[in-house]
């Protein structure tokens, strides 16, 4: 597909049949499902792929900053309740991210928010996708100044601008520059840990008996969901997943196995890495804390961490090399991810809005540039009211997306099981998603900021999960699925999916922009006459080719 194709309301054959394999990957298929002719990856290299992209230190921040807080069970119990959390309402998005190729804004759109309903998830992605990078980026700023002398401002901008290239081909760069990274990353990232396990075997008791900053690290259930809220601001990280599952190959008998496998591990199975680094973020901010003089204002950035593990196993300068270089590819890897991810989710949002498309480059500068204002206003400081508000926003879009598609989809059977995109099949909003998600959303944010009284709102993580999960069967039923299809079929006769229910591979001509498409991208077109694409209607401020309600 050209780049001249994804041009706002595409109204000249001649132009837009000027298609080039290099602006299809500039692009990366930004607006629509990713066709078969476009995924040429392996299960495995998809997989390593996705999960690069948590290579993040926010995890041993996040770790250390709730240990530090709440002590180290409460820290504990929390880290695991994010988990399980994670991995449950995780597991449905990646399958269907996987299975039909789908990123999270058009999984969203047919599981209960319509076509411009999903528009608002897009925006609380792209909000987590520009905290994330902030949170990375002073990391990594932090790094600079402690290895290069560098002041912090100047590493603000520094890691903003050097993403930038690196993002612009999407996934055809970005899956090289996950495998190449990895294995050095690894070993940079176990050493301190394994090191004080066998050197300082007594760290692991002083770990567990450690009681929080302020010495009220008693096990209590508010604090246990105070931390769990606290990591839940990273729920919203399958989301980036995703945008990586969407390229897995077709399903087929001879790959089942290393495809559920890869699914699986590089779906709600990232929660597992990261829930281990927050566990070792805490490990270690433990040990600076009952070894290290001073710790206590340096305890929770990674870097120092890290700087100070490896003093104890080498000479200084080396400790310090190290230490720089595992924070620069740290937050290489998952600034990438983040800064795609974020140029996609803003774009999306604002071509459906405005019917026009400016390019994925565009919204790719608008993310960092945010990321960098909230950088450079500091806001390493206020981690965990940040992240805690934001959690609640995050839990509600994705539980009630997984809500949506567990139990109404596969148990209920009142939602269509199979995801739908198209502007012209969906209503503008369907109140059962877009509606659980704003009540579950706003009270417990309200629950958040106490004004349902002090003691509901440690609980908020809870409020918003329950909500969110059973708030869309409710709705669905009290509206007998009315709004999930404008109409019962698309006007096609071509079967939508092959033999082995993957999206099928076969072209068809849209009559607006001249250019073949796979079929899960196309639709009859309003005016009785062919087929148009899901990017020309998109894109098309007439509404001339819409089918109309059937």
């Amino acid at each position: 597909m050209s780049q001249d194709v994804q041009q706002p309301a595409v109204t000249s054959p001649s132009k837009a049949g000027r298609s080039s394999k290099s602006a299809e990957t500039l692009e990366d298929y930004t607006l629509r499902f990713a066709p078969r002719s476009y995924r040429k990856w392996s299960t495995g290299v998809v997989a390593t792929s996705a999960l690069g992209g948590i290579a993040y230190l926010a995890d041993f921040a996040i770790g250390a900053n709730i240990g530090i807080s709440y002590g180290t069970v409460n820290a504990l119990w929390g880290i695991a309740v994010f988990a399980v959390v994670i991995f449950l309402s995780g597991f449905p998005l990646a399958y269907y991210a996987a299975r039909y190729n789908l990123d999270l804004d058009l999984i969203t759109r047919g599981s209960g928010f319509g076509y411009y309903g999903s528009v608002v998830t897009n925006v609380i992605f792209a909000t987590f996708t520009f905290i994330f990078f902030a949170l990375e980026g002073s990391i990594m700023a932090q790094g600079l100044e402690l290895g290069l002398g560098i002041p912090l401002w100047i590493g603000y901008a520094v890691s903003t601008v050097i993403i930038f290239p690196l993002v612009i081909y999407g996934m055809s760069v970005l899956s090289k520059l996950q495998l190449w990274t990895t294995p050095l990353w690894l070993v940079l990232m176990v050493l301190p840990f394994v090191y004080l396990l066998i050197s300082h075997p007594e760290s692991v008791s002083t770990f567990f008996a450690y009681q929080g900053e302020e010495g009220a690290g008693t096990p209590s259930l508010g604090s246990v969901m105070l931390a769990a809220g606290v990591c839940l601001s990273l729920i919203a990280q399958i989301a980036e997943q995703i945008d990586y599952l969407r390229f897995m190959p077709p399903k087929t008998p001879e790959n089942s196995r290393r495809w559920w496998t890869a699914t699986v591990l590089a779906g709600p199975g990232w929660v597992i890495f990261g829930a281990a680094k927050q566990v070792v973020g805490l490990f270690l901010a433990v040990y600076l804390l009952a070894n290290v003089t001073g710790a206590s204002g340096f305890a929770n950035e990674p870097v120092r961490q890290f700087l100070e593990i490896y003093t104890n196993i080498m000479p200084a300068w080396l400790a310090l090399t190290l230490a720089v270089i595992l924070v620069v590819i740290s937050q290489i890897k998952i600034n990438v991810t983040n800064a795609y991810s974020g140029s996609l989710a803003w774009t999306n949002s604002y071509t459906r809005v405005t019917k026009h498309y400016p390019g994925r480059l565009v919204f790719l500068g608008v993310n960092l540039a945010i990321a960098l204002i909230l950088m450079e206003a500091n806001m390493f400081d206020f981690l965990n009211t940040i992240l805690g508000f934001y959690a609640n926003c995050g839990m509600a879009w994705v539980v009630v997306v997984a809500s949506d598609i567990a139990i109404n989809k596969y148990l209920l059977g009142i939602s269509p099981k199979e995801p739908e995109f198209r502007r012209g099949m969906l209503y503008a909003v369907n109140p059962v998603g877009f509606g659980s998600m704003v009540l579950a959303a706003g009270v417990s944010i309200l629950a958040f900021f106490g004004v349902l009284g002090d003691t509901l709102a440690s609980y908020s993580p809870l409020v918003a999960i329950g909500l969110a999960l059973v708030l869309p069967p409710i709705l669905a039923v009290a509206t007998k699925g009315k709004y999930y299809l404008r109409r019962p079929d698309d006007g096609i006769d071509v079967p939508m999916h092959d033999e082995h229910g993957n999206p099928s591979g076969e072209t068809l001509p849209c009559q607006v922009c001249a250019q073949d498409f796979e079929r899960p991208d196309m639709t009859a077109s309003g005016t009785g006459e062919g087929y148009v694409c899901s990017l020309c209607l998109s894109t098309d401020r007439s509404g001339d080719h819409v089918l109309p309600a059937s």
